[in-house]
């Protein structure tokens, strides 16, 4: 079986942590977000995986090749414009096949059965199978109506709290009969959501609903891509330290799991580091820093006595000394924080406003 991952967009609600990276390439625990996807498309049996890229394709063609070590096949189709969810499929129609294939959200994190959902699928034999997720509040996704035998009857898209009807969201996840894809038109911007799917009810095509269990999380924010690093680390069994590689940790450095440690950190005396917490390859922590549930990509520095409260700090930004504390805050790619300029909790830090 194939899949079709949908990496094409810009993850503009992401920035800035997309300002000069694409989300595919937006580390999660310190390794790629396409990463834990092929990994755990692996784990399902899924070895052939088709890439529907746009934005800043040639980083992931660079870092991944042909996805050999790690045990897959990787097949590359880069769009010349935006062509939606359902048209991004449509363009990488001449790499399937007759099988029933899968197409995953480019934004999602999850550990939902797909073996299962795929068992379902081939059981029931729908022309579309969709993964529910339950939320708190469906008034951001697709609401997906259905009926007692798992049928869908109705989308509602971001629907008002008097159109919602229940809380089972489309998860971003199909397992699609290749005929359906002669529903869309070629070379034109269609999505899944609004167009396709509704399509496939008025021409009395069945849509099977996949109610899953288990873990699921848009990461398409800022605070969800630090409430996924806080999820994924407060799994650890220990919730312990964790080095990838040799680094310098002071005697006199403190550190409360779980917290994860990138090779070739420096960590100077009187640090306390207080989970969960990630620090990137490459960064260098001056004395009595204090950080607090904080994710630092690569190459980040911290000036003496700074206090970092849930802050994510993108590559190679540094925060010099005085500049006291730093909470809820986000800040892009070579960012240089002095004390004159650092920012008011809970402020978005863009790299042009310095």
């Amino acid at each position: 079986m194939k899949a079709v991952m949908l990496i094409g967009g810009e993850g503009t609600r992401l920035r800035p942590l997309t300002c000069n990276t694409t989300k595919a390439m937006v580390p999660i625990l310190n390794k790629p977000f396409l990463e834990h996807a092929i990994l755990y498309f692996k784990k399902h049996g899924i070895d052939d995986i088709i890439l529907a890229m746009g934005y800043l394709p040639h980083s992931i063609k660079e870092h991944f090749g042909d996805g050999n070590h790690l045990g897959v096949s990787l097949t590359y189709v880069v769009e010349d414009a935006p062509l939606g969810t359902a048209g991004a499929v449509k363009n990488v129609e001449p790499f399937l096949d007759d099988r029933p294939f899968i197409v995953f959200n480019g934004d999602v994190i999850t550990d939902i059965d797909l073996t299962k959902m795929v068992k379902r699928h081939n059981e029931v034999k729908p022309r579309a199978t969709i993964a529910l997720t339950s939320v708190e509040n469906p008034n951001i996704y697709g609401v997906v109506e259905t009926d007692a035998s798992g049928l869908v009857k109705r989308f509602v898209e971001k629907p008002g709290w008097d159109e919602v009807t229940s809380n089972m969201v489309n998860a971003g996840i199909y397992v699609l009969e290749p005929e359906v894809m002669k529903y869309v038109p070629p070379s034109k911007f269609s999505m899944f959501e609004n167009y396709l799917f509704p399509l496939l009810l008025e021409r009395n095509e069945p849509i099977l609903s996949y109610p899953a269990g288990g873990y699921w999380i848009d990461i398409g924010t800022p605070e969800k891509y630090l409430k996924v690093h806080h999820d994924l680390l407060m799994e650890w069994p220990d919730r312990g330290i964790r080095l990838e590689g040799k680094s310098e940790l002071h005697r006199q450095t403190q550190i409360e799991g779980p917290v994860l440690i990138g090779e070739g950190c420096v960590i100077s005396k009187g640090v306390h580091i207080t989970g969960p917490a990630v620090l990137g390859p490459g960064c260098k922590i001056e004395e009595d820093v204090l950080l607090d549930k904080a994710v630092l990509w690569h190459g980040v520095k911290i000036g003496e006595g700074v206090r970092i409260k849930s802050c994510i700090i993108c590559a190679n930004s540094i925060i010099k000394q005085g500049c006291d504390v730093l909470e809820n805050c986000v800040l892009g790619e070579n960012v240089t924080i002095r004390e004159d300029n650092a920012p008011a909790a809970g402020v978005r830090v863009w790299p042009e406003g310095f």
